[in-house]
């Protein structure tokens, strides 16, 4: 159990990546005074914590609602994870995240932690495929309670990281968070990469014995 804890923990943290959104959390809270910026990273940790959990514990209704079989999830959930390690290698990680319009957008706005900090900056396609797959290849209380359990111990590193972000920015700079990125970006595409060939290897498990059973 403790293993799987850490691993998930894992798998989840390097998708998220919190540190790639350093410079765009610093760059939004550009006129917040320390109690703004600490009550922002408060509400957004808080958001993504709600978001990913509802997408966890609906994950399989979502699959059944639009008749979205598990293999192709992962699949799909594989690309989109591998797709967003190739951006964070190649130092895309701002662009990954959001749009020129919906950073406009965020200038305007008196909260930004729902969006676009918890959503789509945080808690996007990639981390929601990954909690919907887990929601629905996991069987028992104890392991949803488990990474339950994950998603807040991940909540809480989302809120250290954005209310250490001024220090974080002083101490690495923009060279050392893109480096930082650069190594999440590797262990995403890895993680991706392991979650389409799983998918891959299920759906061709489903479907051989339909293959020889037409022989």
């Amino acid at each position: 159990m403790i293993s799987f804890f850490f691993a998930t923990l894992g798998s989840l943290f390097s998708v998220v990546n919190p540190f790639g959104a350093v410079p765009m959390y610093l760059t939004l809270t550009n006129d917040y005074n320390h109690s703004e910026r600490s009550q922002t990273a408060r509400r957004t940790a808080l958001y993504f914590m709600m978001i990913l959990v509802v997408f966890f514990f609906a994950g399989s209704v979502i699959l059944e609602f639009f008749g979205i079989s598990l293999n192709a999830l992962r699949i799909a959930g594989g690309l989109i994870i591998v797709n967003s390690g190739y951006g964070l290698l190649n130092s895309k990680a701002e662009r990954r995240r959001i749009t020129h319009e919906i950073e406009e957008e965020a200038y305007t706005k008196e909260d930004i932690s729902f969006t676009p900090m918890a959503m789509p900056m945080l808690s996007g396609p990639g981390s929601i495929s990954l909690l919907i797959g887990l929601s629905a290849g996991q069987q028992g209380w104890e392991r949803s309670t488990l990474i339950v359990g994950v998603v807040a111990v991940m909540a809480l590193l989302v809120f250290i990281t954005l209310y250490y972000a001024p220090l974080l920015f002083r101490l690495l700079g923009r060279a050392g968070l893109s480096a930082l990125s650069r190594i999440m970006g590797f262990l995403v595409m890895a993680i991706g990469i392991q979650l389409l060939l799983f998918g891959l290897l299920s759906l061709i498990g489903d479907i051989w014995p339909q293959v020889e059973a037409m022989r």
